[in-house]
């Protein structure tokens, strides 16, 4: 059995397909024998480590479960428990994290990847309906780089938009790279009632109206924000409670994951089933990260998976609640 540490500090060291295979089995070996929970499901879809030979064989525990039961691994107690948003009466989600210091190094290594060191930035956050809720872990996330970015100007911006647009546009001017993460419907208000040329801006959304304003589709979005903004391109976050890492989209809304998560698609009407390229179909997500609750996760969104790698994601299950980021439909 291998044990917590060995395999937290083999999460950052994948280098290849082969590094995370095996660690991928590795780490269902011992969730498979420390979180109550997913044995019981991997017992009740008859698998364990005895017949469990690849990742094809490793079952996904479908998200839902995070909203009924509390799934850790290990014994050692919960530091912070994250909850997802949700509409009004429904049950949210709950993350009970064990490791604070792990998910911070998912924060920091996989935002690095992607965009560089964080204090290469001023980091302005728009997300004033996750402010209200003192437990959500988009909120944690950005805070987290922001204190990383270790700018005085960086931080949350609530309600004052012709301030926060004013700076912006001092920053902008003044050529300092900024990155300006937000819930879709604030930046959408931001760019209505302040539509100002930014040069030196990355403006990044995270998804989701929250009810605030009619679903537009993700070309709608972008399109718009381009616009007001006059930018070449919008970049898009996707993350979830029930996860530690985050893809990032560059361009387009084809999200790019870092080493240490791995997504496949299952049948939409066959869900033990695996959905081949090109198809649409039913997202699983592997993130080792989640080495404390549940690795392996049948997700209610719908996505596709391009030949590049790159993952689409195109909404959710009709089924599932309205919560979370990336509500865009297209």
């Amino acid at each position: 059995m291998p044990t917590k540490s060995t395999l937290e500090n083999r999460i950052f060291a994948i280098r290849s397909p082969r590094d995370f295979n095996v660690l991928a089995l590795d780490i269902f070996t011992y969730q498979y024998a420390k979180n109550s929970v997913y044995r019981e499901f991997c017992d009740h879809m008859g698998k364990s480590p005895e017949n469990v030979n690849s990742l094809t064989d490793i079952p996904f525990l479908p998200i839902r479960f995070f909203k009924s039961e509390t799934i850790v691994t290990g014994p050692d107690p919960a530091t912070v428990v994250f909850e997802s948003s949700g509409t009004t009466g429904s049950i949210p989600s709950r993350h009970h994290v064990i490791s604070e210091d792990l998910y911070k190094r998912s924060i920091l290594e996989g935002f690095t990847r992607v965009y560089g060191d964080p204090s290469d930035y001023v980091i302005m956050a728009m997300l004033p309906s996750y402010m209200e809720r003192g437990n959500a872990s988009l909120v944690y996330m950005v805070n987290y780089l922001i204190q990383c970015s270790d700018r005085s100007e960086s931080g949350f911006y609530l309600n004052d938009l012709q301030h926060w647009s004013q700076k912006m546009q001092d920053l902008d001017r003044a050529g300092v790279p900024v990155l300006l993460i937000g819930v879709t419907f604030a930046l959408l208000d931001l760019a209505e009632s302040f539509p100002i040329a930014l040069k030196n801006t990355l403006i990044m959304e995270t998804g989701g109206m929250k009810g605030k304003r009619p679903e537009w589709i993700r070309e709608e979005i972008h399109t718009f924000l381009k616009d007001k903004f006059e930018v070449a391109t919008i970049h898009s976050e996707y993350g979830m409670t029930e996860l530690l890492s985050q893809g990032y989209a560059t361009k387009d809304g084809q999200f790019q994951f870092p080493p240490w998560v791995k997504v496949s698609l299952r049948e939409i009407e066959d869900p033990l089933s695996r959905a081949s390229f090109s198809q649409t179909g039913g997202v699983n997500i592997i993130d080792l990260a989640n080495l404390y609750s549940c690795s392996f996760i049948a997700t209610d969104d719908l996505g596709r998976i391009h030949n590049n790698g790159s993952v689409e994601i195109l909404g959710r299950f009709d089924h599932s609640d309205i919560r979370g980021c990336n509500l865009m439909v297209q």
